[in-house]
């Protein structure tokens, strides 16, 4: 059983930077891909940004270039650094993580454990 917990989130103007962490318990978690995936009112949830348990990494086209991801295993912790915030951001973000040790994903039947999710507001 994972446990993940996210926090960071908030409320920010555009153009401003925010650090969304997610905890994950389990003495495992190096072996782990972890993706972030964000779901806006009225819309599904998607992708946003995966790191393999090798540090690869891979990013949706809507944050290349302004969100980064990085991880800290001894602290079983992935952050996502999110910069250039633009109001089309703005949704409740979601880390998931793979425990089974499959290929990293994109897709939500990727990842078998769950946060409860942080929320992101970028005004105007």
């Amino acid at each position: 059983q994972v446990q993940l917990v996210e926090s960071g989130g908030g409320l920010v103007q555009a153009g401003a930077s925010l650090r969304l962490s997610c905890a994950a318990s389990g003495r495992t978690f190096s072996s782990y891909n972890v993706g972030w995936f964000r779901q806006a009112p009225g819309k599904e949830r998607v992708f946003v940004a995966r790191i393999s348990w090798g540090r690869n990494t891979l990013y949706a086209d809507s944050v290349k270039g302004r969100f980064t991801l990085s991880r800290d295993n001894a602290k079983n912790t992935v952050y996502l650094q999110m910069n250039s915030l633009k109001p089309e951001d703005t949704a409740v973000y979601y880390c998931a993580v793979d425990s089974r040790g499959g290929v990293p994903g994109t897709t939500i039947g990727a990842y078998d454990y769950w946060g409860q999710g942080t929320q992101v507001t970028v005004s105007t």
